[in-house]
């Protein structure tokens, strides 16, 4: 069992800590102080439903098609691009680099919206968690995939609180205009990095 448990948060946390558009935003968040406790549940929670339904079977079945890969593929790619070009934009823009106090509320629609959209819109999300995460735990034995499926979602879990409670840690880094400046260039070359490739594997 617990075998199962460390190999599933082994394998997500190699996936989810790079720097993509979900771990962007919830920084973002937790770094702007708005409804980071929401921001954070709604990532676990589709974790925890993309993952599960990956190793039920749905990520073996997608894995299957290749339509359905190349898809997933050149959307993801697409998304990456979209993004990394919006936040290198956003790193020239005056009114983009803003403090943690100084930014424009957002209210818990506009919040859960912003999050899932990042999450859910980005097909390179599905490719981890649906398809490669499902896949692999759909191969263990007996109940394994379900231990390791737990694993999977508890890395998650503590990753997202990790990442969006601790963000406040670099507050007073991020006070700076500059600072804002140099996370939205580095995020936006990684997307085009990220988006490259994934067009070139």
């Amino acid at each position: 069992m617990l075998t199962f448990i460390l190999k599933g948060m082994g394998m997500s946390a190699g996936l989810i800590m790079a720097i993509g558009s979900q771990n962007a935003h919830v920084l973002r968040m937790g770094l702007r102080r708005q409804h980071v406790g929401l921001t954070v549940m709604i990532c676990i929670a589709c974790e925890i439903v993309l993952i599960l339904a990956g190793v039920a079977g749905i990520g073996g079945m997608i894995n299957s098609q290749p339509f359905l890969l190349a898809l997933a593929r050149w959307g993801g790619a697409a998304f990456l691009v979209w993004y990394g070009v919006r936040s290198l934009r956003a790193a020239f823009r005056q009114q983009s680099l803003v403090t943690a106090t100084g930014d424009i509320s957002l209210t818990a629609g506009k919040a859960a919206l912003a999050v899932l959209g990042a999450t859910l819109l980005n097909p390179h999300t599905y490719l981890d968690t649906v398809v490669l995460l499902g896949a692999i735990g759909g191969q263990q034995p007996g109940d394994g995939k379900y231990w390791f499926a737990l694993g999977a979602v508890l890395n998650a879990t503590l990753w997202f609180a990790a990442l969006g409670f601790g963000a406040r840690l670099l507050a007073p880094l991020f006070a700076r205009p500059l600072a804002w400046q140099v996370m939205d260039t580095l995020i936006g070359v990684i997307m085009l990095l990220l988006a490259a490739n994934l067009a070139l594997a």
